[in-house]
């Protein structure tokens, strides 16, 4: 078969088919596939692509050649040339055969899910930390499908698929691939290295850290400006939050945190995205408070749930004190509205509402604020003094000792100040 050549121009939008394979393991796994072909377009529409329409195949297992079978591969080719694609993007992960066997089939550009997160993460990192992430992301995907991806690195800047590492880097043999990602690898860690050194000084210095973590597009960013005025990129599209972004938000009793939003989580998420990102996400791991924030709008809200709450499981930061936030409560209908739960360890809110605001940052106190602690401590001793001034919130002072040696301090200490700094208090507790 003639080797085709095919248009380069960066100007021209991708027009694609969406493809999705339903098997009797999908139908019995935790996700809807319904629900995730409509999240495979709004995933392809964020990308800049222009959906045309979508196409179901129903099989008991994969096709290992054509993935959706070479009937429906066939059918695929007559709908693609008779609407004008460009692309078919399948919801599903592909070999490196595959894309070759259905790109030389169908004469358009193979993109699977995985590919299509990879391509919108290149489009979103803004930072050094970001581009060596996406990049060790892309590489470690592509590396071991090199083979099936010929026609794809060939369109140099021909859109989704072909964007971050470039063809210079992709179209070079096995070795030199490795030899980058050892090199990445090598970035990351020291980026790690600062970003460990930082999470220290904070520790020191008394810093409670709250994060923000749930799914994609479930108002995180938007919850950071509300409370902090932050000028950070809110917008109704997933993944419109890629770099973490920290501000300082004041609670009500003047006490200062920092609050982080996080890059949002989706089913099905990259384990090689997973993997270069964690670094970032690790920042979870660190805080004294995770708010969860949920889409309570969102028809699949409990399995949207359940990606975080498994995702967090797989970073280790399972069992954090959480408060679960149900955002976006003004689209719920009186009947969704009714079946949520206020109080404990959930709030419902509005984050556009300045009555929810005020009465999440009186929870965010109180779950940071634990229980009130007497402190004796030696008058001469400033440092000790200072230090319990820094950790906790001091609500009376007074002075005891037959010549004032002794300072007594009523102070309101959460258990994680306790934990890092209380050990230098501990034997001065009364």
């Amino acid at each position: 078969m003639r080797e085709k050549t095919h248009d380069t121009q960066t100007d021209i939008q991708d027009r694609a088919i969406l493809v999705t394979l339903v098997t009797q393991q999908i139908k019995r796994g935790s996700s809807d596939p319904e629900h995730s072909l409509e999240e495979l377009v709004k995933l392809a529409e964020t990308a800049g692509v222009e959906v045309l329409t979508t196409l179901t195949q129903n099989r008991e297992k994969p096709d290992t050649k054509w993935f959706i079978g070479k009937g429906k591969a066939e059918e695929l080719r007559l709908v693609a040339d008779e609407m004008g694609a460009t692309t078919a993007i399948f919801d599903q992960e592909l070999s490196g055969a595959q894309v070759r066997n259905l790109e030389e089939m169908l004469d358009v550009k193979i993109v699977d899910r995985t590919q299509l997160i990879l391509d919108i993460f290149a489009q979103r990192a803004g930072t050094r930390e970001g581009n060596i992430q996406v990049e060790l992301a892309q590489l470690s995907y592509l590396l071991p499908r090199l083979s099936g991806h010929g026609k794809n690195l060939s369109r140099l800047g021909g859109g989704i698929g072909t964007r971050g590492p470039g063809e210079s880097k992709l179209e070079t043999d096995r070795r030199h691939i490795r030899g980058r990602i050892t090199d990445l690898k090598a970035q990351l860690d020291e980026v790690v290295r600062h970003r460990h050194l930082y999470r220290e000084r904070r520790k020191k210095s008394g810093i409670i850290q709250v994060a923000l973590v749930g799914y994609t597009n479930a108002g995180k960013s938007t919850l950071l400006r509300q409370l902090t005025d932050a000028d950070v990129y809110v917008e109704n599209q997933l993944f419109a939050t890629l770099d973490p972004t920290s501000r300082t938000l004041e609670l009500p009793n003047g006490r200062e945190v920092i609050l982080t939003d996080t890059v949002g989580f989706i089913q099905n998420l990259p384990h090689d995205l997973v993997a270069a990102f964690r670094a970032t996400l690790e920042e979870v791991n660190e805080a004294d408070l995770v708010l969860h924030v949920v889409d309570s709008s969102s028809p699949m809200r409990d399995e949207q749930m359940s990606v975080v709450d498994r995702i967090l499981n797989d970073l280790g930061a399972a069992g954090k004190p959480t408060l679960t936030i149900y955002n976006k409560i003004d689209l719920c209908s009186p009947e969704e509205a009714y079946t949520l739960r206020s109080g404990g360890d959930s709030l419902i809110i509005n984050a556009y509402k300045e009555a929810d605001l005020k009465q999440l940052c009186d929870t965010i106190q109180e779950k940071l604020m634990g229980d009130t602690v007497v402190f004796a401590l030696p008058a001469a001793r400033g440092d000790l003094i200072a230090l319990a001034y820094r950790t906790g919130e001091v609500i009376e002072q007074e002075v005891d000792g037959e010549e004032g040696e002794l300072l007594r301090l009523t102070i309101q200490l959460s258990k994680q100040d306790y934990e890092v700094n209380g050990h230098r208090l501990h034997p001065y507790i009364v």
